[in-house]
């Protein structure tokens, strides 16, 4: 939906505003044991900031990638895609080798054992010369560390989903759910080498939510809402709002949902429609998220908050959101480590750390904002 009084071609604080508040929470959450994750939204919900880091991504690229398709010959248009996918690959394995070399260095130097074995450290360190083919293939993935692989193969597919869309959207968002019911039954994922199974977000998964992204922001750049804002929609993404909280902070409500999950499980219904796996984005996370983004979507007091001043360091996280998110990756791995390495881990500790990388992450967003206001 284009806010009122703004062209179809402004920028819309919404998307910065939820994206910035995304890498927060994640940021928050990649740090264990701290106060602050009973605030995060994955506490009121099935789906959690990852979910809406993959929705907003597929906003965006709907947003900045189809008229290369209109206007470039296709193999300038793919490029643009695909050059973002081997910019999040090299940032990837860059941030991935400073938080092996922190993990590590807290290991051998404080003491901090624990390091060798979390994190999916382990393997690495048993086989290094497979571990370290898997690092450069992507098959091994460290722990806090593999939301970026997803995003890669996700954009190496959106020039595909492009081209279908322009020519008749709900064809594309058909085959991209067809593709989400046909890796749950098949459990289709890609193999991670040199480790048993698959990645953690599986692409093949996951694309469906960015695929619903992806439209939500090619109708937004023309003015107009993928799905209809409808009194009866709002109130019903609302009640199963309502329910889901409930869920989570009821016993006896999530003592009978799970029953009515179990008897669907029972009765022939698949694991990704009745369980809450994150790794095939099972049916209850990714229809809460959709219900959030619905409801908070038809609402104008979002709008009139994602524009305040009062969250404009939040906005600028989320402008300039995978700078943020590989300081906020390699910033949480310290924090791992230091806690790690401490006899005695206070929670002022867990709390100063948070606050402190955070005011790190929006301070690195406005000296990346200042110098893109500088004329070249």
């Amino acid at each position: 939906m284009t806010p009122v009084g703004h062209p179809a071609s402004a920028r819309d604080p919404r998307l910065d505003f939820f994206r910035g508040l995304a890498l927060v929470m994640i940021f928050i959450n990649h740090v264990p044991g701290n106060p602050l994750e009973v605030f995060t939204n994955r506490t009121f919900g099935f789906s959690d900031a990852a979910e809406g880091f993959v929705f907003m991504s597929g906003m965006a690229a709907g947003l900045a990638y189809p008229m290369a398709f209109v206007r470039l010959p296709l193999w300038r248009a793919v490029a643009k895609c695909w050059g973002r996918a081997w910019t999040l690959y090299s940032v990837h394995l860059v941030i991935t080798m400073i938080s092996l070399a922190i993990m590590m260095g807290a290991a051998y130097w404080f003491g901090a054992e624990k390091m060798w074995g979390i994190n999916n450290v382990a393997p690495w360190i048993e086989a290094p010369v497979q571990a370290t083919i898997g690092i450069a293939t992507l098959g091994h993935q460290f722990g806090y560390l593999n939301i970026l692989p997803m995003y890669a193969a996700l954009l190496l597919m959106t020039p595909a989903m492009i081209l279908v869309a322009q020519r008749n959207m709900w064809v594309m968002l058909g085959g991209s759910l067809l593709l989400w019911v046909v890796t749950g039954e098949t459990r289709l994922n890609i193999p991670a080498f040199p480790n048993a199974g698959g990645w953690f977000f599986n692409p093949f998964a996951w694309q469906f939510l960015f695929a619903i992204g992806l439209a939500t922001g090619m109708r937004l750049k023309s003015g107009r809402r993928l799905v209809p804002n409808v009194a009866w929609a709002k109130w019903l993404s609302l009640a199963f709002l309502i329910f889901v909280l409930a869920w989570m902070k009821i016993d006896i409500v999530q003592f009978y949902g799970r029953a009515g999950l179990s008897f669907l499980r029972d009765h022939g219904f698949p694991f990704y429609i009745t369980s809450f796996d994150k790794t095939f984005l099972a049916a209850p996370r990714l229809l809460h998220l959709l219900a959030l983004v619905y409801f908070l979507s038809t609402q104008t007091w979002v709008l009139r908050l994602s524009a305040s001043r009062w969250v404009w360091p939040v906005e600028l996280m989320g402008r300039f959101g995978l700078a943020c998110f590989a300081l906020g990756t390699v910033l949480s791995i310290l924090g791992q480590s230091i806690k790690a390495a401490l006899i005695y881990d206070p929670w002022i500790f867990d709390m100063g750390f948070v606050f402190v990388g955070l005011a790190l992450q929006m301070g690195f967003a406005r000296i990346k904002w200042q110098l893109a206001q500088k004329p070249a």
